[in-house]
């Protein structure tokens, strides 16, 4: 028994196919939560004992109205010194090159929490500068300063060596950040007797593990997004493998392939165009059945 999911900003819409016959079902979405709409429709066309036998297939908008809505994680970006604008100056290529007063969108990293790091690879990966633990301490701590819960790693020609970014990554996932992951909380009054939880170590990735290629702007910018839109749905998927079986769910990726849950969460990157990849793919499809082999949907 398959199940096909995909969540809009108005309905989640659901198709079961027991191997005989189609179902067709839809219900409200709920953008505060959408894993309640994708759950209840779930529960609705398969019952609550079937939960966990069905495999699901699911196209998910959380990654891209995420993004749209900068509604994401506050992410901290740690790259070689010197590097540390590439996000914010990008590439020639821009809609309007030649309007003085062009207003252009804030980077998803502010200034504030662009820190460079004392070290450098040429670009076949040999050490020009290596990175001392001296040098990972400070980082860490600048880092857990600055508020950021998720951490952006784009070193410099790490797609031929990635020693040092593996170097401070490991260091950031052991230590943790020193707040609590997800929005700031809205400031609340002393509670007595109340024990302060631990932090949770916050959402690293870093660039030779989200796009090891060359070209600083377009590894740096995949990366800050993949930390801005990681911990949101790493979340989600957290709430799904918890009432559905993990090993029967896949995440439609922006490729119109099929990712795991823990790949989804890893690198929710590959998810910003889930949806749309959905249609495209389901429309091509139907169109090969009809004998069609070219087809704009």
């Amino acid at each position: 028994m398959i199940v096909g999911v995909d969540t809009g900003g108005t309905f989640t819409d659901l198709v079961l196919f027991d191997g005989a016959e189609v179902r067709i079902h839809k219900v409200p979405s709920t953008p505060d939560d959408p894993s309640r709409a994708v759950l209840g429709g779930l529960v609705a066309v398969l019952g609550e004992s079937g939960l966990r036998a069905a495999r699901v297939i699911h196209g998910s908008t959380v990654a891209t109205n995420a993004l749209l809505e900068r509604k994401g994680a506050a992410v901290a970006l740690l790259t070689t010194a010197g590097f540390e604008d590439v996000i914010e100056i990008g590439r020639q290529a821009r809609p309007a090159i030649y309007d003085l007063a062009v207003t252009r969108p804030p980077p998803l990293v502010p200034r504030g929490r662009r820190f460079g790091v004392g070290e450098r690879l040429d670009e076949r990966g040999r050490v020009v500068r290596p990175l001392d633990a001296g040098v990972i301490e400070e980082v860490v701590a600048a880092v857990a300063e600055s508020g950021a819960d998720a951490v952006a790693i784009c070193l410099l020609h790490s797609y031929a060596n990635p020693e040092h970014e593996r170097a401070l990554a490991a260091a950031l996932r052991e230590v943790g950040a020193r707040t609590p992951t997800g929005p700031a909380p809205a400031p609340e009054t002393e509670r007595p007797g109340r024990e302060e939880a631990p932090d949770p170590a916050p959402f690293v990735t870093a660039s030779h593990e989200v796009l090891p290629e060359f070209r600083e702007y377009e590894r740096t910018s995949t990366t800050v997004v993949n930390a801005f839109v990681g911990p949101v749905m790493a979340r989600y998927l957290d709430e799904l493998g918890r009432r559905l079986d993990p090993g029967r769910i896949r995440i439609m990726a922006s490729n119109g392939g099929v990712v795991s849950l823990e790949a989804a969460s890893r690198l929710a990157v590959q998810t910003v165009l889930s949806g749309p990849a959905g249609g495209a793919v389901g429309g091509f499809e139907v169109g090969r059945l009809a004998g069609f082999e070219r087809v704009i949907t």
